[in-house]
């Protein structure tokens, strides 16, 4: 039986999909498998010799020592995208809530209305209202900085909105690439994105090439009056730089969802308490990935959206399965199948992967191994850990 360590409140909807007579899963068990968790933080001493998958159910692992868990063969699994819809609805908000003072307007009747009767109240209506005009989004220039999971659907909806869409991603994967509109026009740097767009909403993770991406210098090249919104991770802007393009008139307003001390308080400024995945959708979504995520890699061997292994995946045949984590330095394949043809084992199927310094292989043999073979696996230098499935 298989055990699952689980840290936060996860969707029972999530949690449903592990079988009883297959899977324990507690917030308190010894010897876990794997860890499933959302928020926690993880300290490389509070993960047992055991675990061999971590599965967080969201898109960012900052509250993992992934660089630890890569040197021990742990492969970590995220869940892109689960959250995506979530995220993107919230970033539309925020473009309205920008482009007309629906926040001015709402605080003045909630203000001055309060104990007038309906003559008194239709009048501060009308006095009140061009106090929190505004402009409409259709016409208006969008530029996406990131179009993975979210920033697709955030480009695909300023379409939706009538609005011109600039879209720029250097890693830009084929997949992304399938299911991004013609009608986005793909920029190549972010100078010229920010100089033609009315609003820019970024969507990258936090690298050393994208941390304090919009600093001071970048910040000069906005298009006067623009509006910028991070929904994505704090680190990817200088507040700095914020307050001095706001005061500056190069930035109309800032949205985001990572409140800063230095930002609070300003009329031209929207925080929200990191709102962007907080719906019961986005949390299942994200535990129903993660745990058929877990399943798979746990009894298949089956890698899916892993932060530090290589995506992996083959059809079962044969009778038994090895799943063996190396570094990534030659000959160790010929060395991993020398043991096997050693043992008189005929290999039916089998699939070798490597992302920067690890390997990953699944092996399919065609009878059972004794019990020597694992330690013998493992006995080979370079050789972090083998399973038998």
């Amino acid at each position: 039986m298989y055990k699952i360590l689980t840290h936060n409140k996860i969707s029972v909807k999530g949690l449903e999909i592990f079988s009883r007579d297959r899977y324990e899963v507690a917030s308190e068990i010894g010897h876990p498998d794997a860890i499933m968790l959302r928020s926690h933080v993880l300290v490389p001493e509070a993960i047992a010799d055991t675990v061999t998958a971590i599965g967080r159910a969201g898109a960012g692992v900052n509250n993992i020592p992934v660089a630890d868990c890569t040197e021990r063969g742990i492969v970590v699994f995220n869940a892109p995208g689960a959250n995506a819809n979530a995220v993107k609805e919230l970033v539309i908000a925020g473009l309205l809530l920008s482009g007309r003072d629906i926040l001015g307007g709402i605080n003045y009747v909630r203000q001055q209305g309060v104990g007038l009767a309906e003559e008194p109240l239709h009048k501060l209506v009308e006095e009140g209202k061009k106090q929190f005009g505004g402009s409409e989004l259709a016409g208006k220039t969008l530029g996406v900085v990131g179009l993975g999971a979210i920033g697709s659907l955030v480009a695909e909806t300023g379409l939706m909105l009538g609005m011109k869409v600039l879209g720029l991603d250097p890693a830009l994967s084929v997949e992304a690439a399938w299911r991004l509109s013609r009608d986005v026009e793909r920029i190549e740097n972010m100078q010229t994105l920010l100089s033609r767009s009315d609003y820019v909403s970024l969507h990258l993770p936090v690298l050393e090439a994208t941390r304090n991406l919009i600093n001071r210098d970048l910040a000069e090249s906005f298009k006067p009056g623009a509006v910028l919104l991070n929904f994505s991770r704090e680190k990817l802007v200088e507040t700095d730089a914020i307050l001095r393009a706001l005061d500056s008139g190069k930035l109309r307003s800032y949205i985001s969802d990572f409140p800063m001390p230095q930002l609070i308080g300003r009329e031209d400024v929207i925080l929200m308490p990191h709102l962007g995945a907080s719906t019961a959708e986005a949390e299942e979504n994200c535990a129903i990935m993660i745990a058929n995520q877990l399943i798979d890699f746990l009894e298949n061997g089956n890698i899916r959206n892993s932060v530090n292994f290589p995506n992996t995946s083959l059809e079962r045949s044969g009778v038994c399965r090895l799943a063996i984590i190396n570094k990534n330095v030659p000959k160790m394949l010929g060395q991993i199948l020398s043991v096997l043809a050693d043992r008189n084992h005929n290999v039916a199927d089998m699939i070798n992967k490597s992302r920067d310094e690890v390997a990953y292989n699944l092996i399919d043999i065609e009878r059972e191994p004794q019990d020597d073979l694992v330690p013998a696996l493992e006995a080979i230098e370079g050789v972090i850990s083998a399973r038998i499935l």
